[in-house]
Parts: C-alpha cells; structure tokens; sequence
C-alpha cells in the first residue's frame, strides 16, 4: 500500500455514488452508529439521553457535508468523532456559563397529581358501587356523596334514622371490600388487613 493510499482512507472525500439524504443517514448510523454514541456516552458521563441528542447533531452536520463524506468508509470516522467531541465540549461550555437553576429542592420531589389518576379511581368507585345492593348504593350516595345527615337522609328515604345507620355501615363496608377487590385502598393502606 503506497503513502498516498494510506492518507486516502484517513482523508474523507466524495463518495461516488450521490445518496439520498434517508440513504445517506441510514448508511451513516448504520456503519459509525453505535461508535459515535457510546463515545459520546462515555464523554457525557453515561448520560445517553444527552448522548443520542448530540449524535442526532453529528448526523445533520455530517449530512450537510454529504457532498465531501461517504457515511460508508472509514475514512469518515476521525470527521465524525472530531465533531461529536467539539459539540460535547461546546456543550459543557454552554452549562458551565450558565447560572445555575435555582428552586426548592422539596419542591422537585412532591408528586403531581393529574386528571389520569382521579379518572381512574373515579371509573374503580363506580364500578365498585355498582356491586352494592340498590339501597346501600342509594344510602352513600345521601350521606357521603349529597352530604345529608342520617336524620335528613331518614326522612327522604322514608325510613327510620336506624336503618340508614345500619345500611350506612353495611354498604361502606362493602364498597370497602368492592375497592379492596379492585385493587385500591384507603389513604394508600390496607387498614382491614391482618
């Protein structure tokens, strides 16, 4: 192998066969891919997220140089690993010069309720509450749900304040036991457990 040969395979140069620009990033993942990402992982301290973000820039640069580089040869690879390095060392410049974020650390920990969740619990009631018997279902829904006292709840029920008391008590603990079969438990315990 001559000299000049030998600075051919190091040099990048045009490919002889004009790519399409899927082509041409398929080809370049395909043969410098996993190379290029887990240097970049290693410079980034394991962080891959980061890692892929910076490869996807070393692709779009390499691209808009599709005319010099062949994503296929070897010779494209000291290009390729000089820019993802500069763009890690740009980077970590960019943070450094950054101030840092400030906030209450607590803060960043509490848990974020959203709607998915009280979605879910509130479809887990109904279908739970459909396993009561009509007058337990119709019993919780005055007391707990229309907020009415065993006495009010009495008197539109027509019955005595006794027996909402007593259904009261029995449909709650069925509704218990219906939200226990599902899965879900009061305040995130079992208190019924043991």
């Amino acid at each position: 192998m001559s000299a000049s040969a030998s600075t051919e395979d190091r040099i990048p140069g045009p490919h002889t066969k004009e790519l399409l620009p899927d082509e041409f990033l398929r080809a370049l993942y395909q043969f410098h891919g996993s190379a290029l990402l887990q240097f970049a992982a290693r410079r980034l301290e394991g962080d891959w997220h980061r890692a892929e973000d910076v490869l996807q820039e070393v692709a779009i640069r390499a691209w808009r140089h599709a005319g010099e580089l062949d994503p296929t040869a070897d010779s494209a690879r000291p290009w390729l690993f000089t820019v993802l390095r500069n763009l890690v060392i740009d980077g970590h410049r960019a943070r450094q010069a950054r101030p840092p974020e400030t906030g209450d650390p607590e803060l960043a920990h509490l848990p974020v309720s959203d709607d998915v969740d009280h979605i879910l619990t509130s479809q887990v009631l109904v279908e739970a509450m459909r396993d009561l018997r009509p007058p337990q279902r119709e019993v919780l829904l005055h007391v707990h749900y229309l907020g009415r006292s065993v006495n009010q709840t009495a008197r539109v029920l027509g019955v005595p304040p006794g027996t909402v008391k007593s259904r009261t008590y029995y449909a709650a603990r069925a509704l218990r036991e219906a939200l226990h079969s599902r899965g879900l438990r009061a305040n995130g315990s079992d208190r019924d457990a043991g």
